[in-house]
């Protein structure tokens, strides 16, 4: 069985989606939803479906022995980003290689990089006049939006649509796709 921690920042619709996606699972579970917000709303919906949770702090993630060990408690073997907007630290990468996963809402490399998440993205598809949106599933690596693409999806952007109507549309895209995927890459 594989261990998955996500980690997140917000409200946590992924989040929550993943943990329904695998809580009848035989290969894997959310064993730990990790968040550097005290008032993430992601920690009450891993609540409501007895996931532990933890809050870790910035100035936790930079004490790398107490977060290995953190996540060795809860022997997790893969990492999920949901929404989680620090960077991840580089000993994290190293403990974890080829095993900590981002969504990004954007077709990588299209508005990613530092700053470039939520709304930011859909402001910038709206104001760049894009045709077409959508997700970026990838690997994490030291650089923001950097890691090694595995799965994207995409979606018209039409001439009518404002950022919430994209938004909404990538959302999509996002609660489609995003289980399925971390299922189809997860170690055997």
């Amino acid at each position: 069985m594989t261990n998955i921690a996500i980690f997140v920042s917000g409200s946590g619709t992924n989040c929550e989606n993943i943990i329904r996606y695998f809580q009848d699972s035989k290969r894997a579970r959310v064993s730990l939803v990790v968040s550097n917000k005290i008032d993430a709303y992601a920690l009450v919906r891993a609540h409501n479906h007895g996931v532990p949770t933890e809050v870790w702090t910035k100035d936790r993630f930079s004490d790398a022995a107490a977060t290995i060990e953190l996540l060795s408690s809860y022997k997790i073997d893969f990492i999920v980003l949901a929404g989680f907007l620090l960077k991840v630290p580089d000993y994290l990468i190293v403990a974890y290689p080829q095993k900590i996963i981002n969504i990004h809402p954007a077709l990588l490399p299209l508005h990613g990089g530092k700053g470039m998440y939520g709304h930011h993205v859909h402001e910038a598809v709206k104001r760049d006049g894009d045709t077409e949106t959508g997700i970026t599933i990838h690997y994490v690596n030291e650089e923001f939006d950097a890691g090694k693409i595995i799965f994207q999806a995409r979606v018209p952007v039409l001439p009518t649509d404002d950022v919430a109507a994209i938004e909404a549309k990538v959302h999509t895209l996002e609660q489609r796709h995003f289980p399925e995927v971390i299922d189809n890459i997860l170690p055997e």
